[in-house]
């Protein structure tokens, strides 16, 4: 299994990654608003079909003490969005509107471990593709590290590397 998002077709990529259980503490990670401000966005999330969630995103809180966005990314810290849950069936599957696009999460298990399988789909340009992957792949990476106990990593040169890596895988 590559970590790389792969393009299922136009507007639509998809990740997989094998992450440390049991489902139910998986699944915290994505609905709890703690637990998913550690490696994606807090906020608080309806747990319901066509509940409201709004994200605050703090990158800060991802990266060690210290590190510094980039200048193209400087706008990010404390940027705050709303979306709509489209899909809730617990600890299988969740899913939220992104603008015109829709994020699905699904959880399946696999021993002792978890395969989450994250889709996003409905993306309007190759730009926005490279974009959200890149952003995915390195948020879904910090996820694992969470769910494994291990300590910050470097945040924004992994962002900065997977940029370039989409440029040239997403054409």
């Amino acid at each position: 299994m590559s970590e790389h998002g792969v393009v299922v077709e136009f507007g639509m990529v998809r990740f997989e990654r094998l992450l440390p259980g049991p489902i139910e503490r998986v699944w915290e990670y994505l609905v709890d608003p703690e637990l998913r401000g550690t490696w994606f966005a807090s906020g608080p999330l309806e747990r319901r079909k066509g509940g409201a969630l709004t994200f605050t995103f703090a990158h800060s809180r991802l990266a060690p003490a210290g590190e510094k966005a980039p200048a193209k990314h400087a706008g990010a810290e404390g940027f705050q969005f709303s979306a709509q849950v489209t899909q809730f069936d617990p600890p299988r599957l969740l899913a939220w509107s992104w603008d015109e696009s829709e994020v699905v999460f699904e959880l399946a298990p696999k021993g002792n471990e978890v395969l989450l399988t994250l889709t996003h789909r409905r993306l309007p340009s190759q730009d926005e593709m490279r974009n959200v992957s890149s952003g995915w792949h390195v948020h879904l990476d910090v996820l694992a590290e969470r769910l494994r106990g291990e300590p910050l990593r470097p945040f924004w040169p992994r962002i900065e590397k997977l940029e370039a890596e989409y440029e040239k895988r997403i054409r």
